[in-house]
């Protein structure tokens, strides 16, 4: 539903408190008024633009968090949840605590609650002004990540993790490699998948903290640790006796060769970092939209930072560089060049294909 038409379903004291909010000049014993003016003002290009530049950034992370819910309706507690996954920079309770945020997204209208006795309780964003939020706040961000140099090389690895995928599952047909006792390989058999493989990457090293980027990732290099997890979830691979060994359907799997399809390991990879970056479908979109053209990563750092809440150890740039470029560039969704000024990325034809979630599509 539209603006307009949840306007036509709300009750009097919340169209006063929308045109109040926005000090709309109409008659407030008219609800006819009362929503002709309130779909002007919102209704303008100059509200939507003024309204991001003018939002606190736990507001814009909120309503940031509706956009990309594939959910159409919400329940205060979901509001709640949202209203603190967003404030995680703001001192709790500093303006009224969280239900006076969603509140203030109820008096600004932004959310409805249901007309039936069913939906009451429910609450939604009008789909118009989803749309004008998605485009208006692409248009602000592409102002904060502006166009950066050409590179004189670049490096895109296209489908080759799905490769890799198969070329790891024949690695461990032909030498069921041993597991140590934390269910890992041992190091020599991990080197040997590297040797096998299209794309290496360093062994990990002593020390550091790994977690909450999917079970393998606290033994293996970010790439072979999803293509491990990933193995596990489609059970091709199975753990016997301090080995790893194929089970009949990746051995079926190999002998088809058929490559896995680059969307599936993408929609793994999300859930597989959801609990670290609740967040990632709409910090990969709005790299989609920011890096039509080549720009530099620092500057998408800079410009996308606000929206990523630090896990742990890892702040918002080593999130966006390690945790989610990086892995967009082994998903063959961008490229990766270097310039003097540093690196730069640009979404690959593909990337920008799958970047788009399907409740915005």
């Amino acid at each position: 539903m539209n603006l307009a038409d949840m306007l036509n379903f709300a009750d009097i004291s919340q169209l006063t408190a929308i045109a109040g909010r926005y000090q709309c000049d109409c008659k407030r014993n008219s609800k006819h008024d009362l929503i002709q003016s309130i779909l002007i003002t919102l209704g303008s290009r100059q509200f939507m633009e003024s309204h991001i530049r003018e939002c606190a950034p736990e507001d814009l992370r909120f309503l940031n968090t509706l956009l990309f819910d594939e959910r159409s309706q919400f329940s205060l507690e979901d509001l709640l949840a949202a209203a603190r996954q967003a404030s995680f920079d703001t001192v709790p309770g500093k303006s009224g605590g969280y239900r006076e945020m969603v509140a203030r997204f109820k008096n600004s209208g932004w959310l409805f609650s249901g007309a039936s006795q069913q939906s009451r309780y429910l609450f939604r964003v009008p789909q118009d002004l989803k749309t004008r939020f998605r485009e208006r706040m692409g248009d602000y961000l592409k102002e904060q990540i502006p166009p950066g140099a050409e590179p004189a090389i670049y490096r895109g690895e296209g489908d080759m993790l799905a490769g890799d995928l198969l070329l790891f599952l024949r690695y461990i047909k032909e030498n069921e490699p041993e597991l140590n006792q934390e269910g890992a390989l041992h190091k020599r058999y991990q080197q040997g998948v590297m040797n096998a493989i299209q794309i290496p990457e360093p062994l990990l090293g002593k020390g550091g903290w790994r977690f909450g980027y999917g079970r393998a990732c606290e033994h293996y290099p970010p790439r072979l640790a999803l293509i491990v997890d990933y193995a596990r979830h489609r059970r091709w691979t199975t753990e016997e006796g301090y080995r790893l060994k194929l089970t009949l359907t990746g051995e079926t799997l190999l002998e088809q060769g058929k490559s896995e399809k680059l969307i599936q390991l993408y929609s793994f990879w999300l859930k597989l970092y959801k609990g670290a970056i609740p967040n990632l479908p709409s910090l990969v979109y709005w790299i989609s939209v920011s890096a039509g053209k080549w720009v530099a990563v620092a500057s998408i750092v800079e410009g996308l930072g606000w929206l990523v809440k630090p896990f742990y150890y890892d702040d918002a740039a080593s999130i966006l560089e390690q945790r989610i470029i990086r892995m967009m560039l082994h998903l063959g969704m961008l490229r990766l060049g270097e310039t003097p000024e540093g690196p730069v990325v640009m979404m690959t034809p593909w990337g920008l294909e799958a970047a788009v979630p399907k409740q915005l599509q």
